[in-house]
């Protein structure tokens, strides 16, 4: 069974099980999920793109404006993959979709008329990855490793956080891939902001630099650091004591168990550490996929760890952070944005060493 037809499959099954007519797809994540991989977007900030999907029980529709319909349809090859193409004037509003399904049982990854909310389970089904989306997606973070390797290579006191943020663009552009979350903070701004929007302020010593990578419309997260000069002991004790609690929640991610019990063990890993708090600041991360994180973890979040899932857990402490992104696989964990050279700690739990990036010291 190829992708597609496994996409159609798990789509029809959710169908059946809350006896729907149709299901709507809107959201930019749930169209490339559903299309494995074609672009919805126009604008890379909007949550929802130019065409939607609605799949019956019987036909696979996609509906789009005149102006966006031939490219989804010659470049994105959507009607290869057998969408039946629906072209609305863009000056007109079309009400193909009520037509369609009359008075029939709707569900939606978006608000909708008389439609049952669905956007949590799509988020879930967008989370569990398929072998070609596991593919696609190492191939998207060995990209997103070496643009931000490359963008660290190029920082230099007295650039602005700008010009740090302009070059990470860059070059992740540069690979095919859209830097759909770029942070870059220097020195005081690190420890006041948790996402840091660049600004003209120069750097002194110490920066962050954090980036999403979109490609496929998988999205790959990874954060560095890089300090010139040597490191205040109580920075490399908050870097040694994030990066303690970054390999507990990797190594606390397995197959089958819940997301509340690995969240626990961090909060235990933060007292641990003594700066039990900081965990209260922060979210920690979760599953990524088609949205950096498709289920942001809580104490309370009761869904479990399932194989081929990707995790980008993101713990802080004031002041540096450990983020990569790691897949979860029938052989164990597989770090996929590790960077070749870079200096790690070495943390041993439960009998396994976990490699955490360090910060960057020049």
């Amino acid at each position: 069974m190829n992708e597609m037809e496994q996409k159609r499959e798990r789509i029809h099954e959710l169908l059946e099980q809350y006896k729907l007519d149709a299901l709507l797809l809107h959201r930019v994540s749930s169209f490339a999920w559903a299309t494995c991989g074609a672009a919805s977007y126009v604008n890379t900030a909007t949550a929802t793109g130019e065409a939607m999907l609605l799949i019956t029980n019987s036909d696979h529709h996609l509906i789009t404006n005149n102006i966006e319909a031939t490219r989804l349809e010659l470049e994105e090859k959507l009607a290869e993959q057998g969408w039946i193409i629906h072209r609305a004037p863009w000056y007109e509003r079309n009400g193909i979709i009520e037509k369609m399904v009359g008075k029939g049982h709707l569900g939606a990854d978006v608000p909708f008329p008389q439609s049952i909310d669905l956007s949590k389970t799509i988020a879930q089904y967008r989370a569990n990855l398929s072998t070609y989306e596991v593919e696609r997606f190492r191939t998207l973070a060995s990209l997103c490793a070496v643009a931000m390797h490359g963008a660290i290579q190029s920082v230099k006191p007295g650039q602005t956080e700008h010009e740090i943020a302009s070059r990470m663009a860059q070059l992740t552009r540069s690979h095919g891939v859209q830097a759909i979350v770029n942070l870059v903070a220097t020195d005081e701004r690190i420890f006041r902001f948790r996402h840091p929007l660049s600004t003209d302020k120069k750097l002194d010593r110490y920066a962050m630099l954090v980036l999403c990578g979109r490609r496929w419309g998988l999205v790959c997260s990874i954060t560095r650091f890089i300090h010139f000069g040597p490191l205040s002991d109580d920075l490399r004790r908050k870097a040694e004591a994030v990066a303690k609690v970054d390999a507990c929640l990797i190594d606390a991610t397995c197959p089958g168990k819940k997301l509340s019990e690995i969240f626990q063990e961090a909060i235990h890993v933060y007292g641990e550490t003594g700066f039990p708090d900081e965990w209260k600041l922060h979210h920690q991360g979760g599953p990524a996929g088609y949205e950096p994180r498709e289920v942001v973890v809580t104490p309370m979040t009761e869904d479990r760890v399932r194989e081929n899932q990707v995790y980008a857990w993101n713990p802080s402490v004031t002041g540096t952070k450990s983020e990569d992104s790691v897949l979860i696989c029938s052989s164990g964990k597989e770090v996929l944005t590790m960077i070749d050279g870079w200096p790690v700690f070495s943390v041993e739990i439960n009998g396994s060493i976990y490699d955490r990036p360090a910060i960057f010291v020049v």
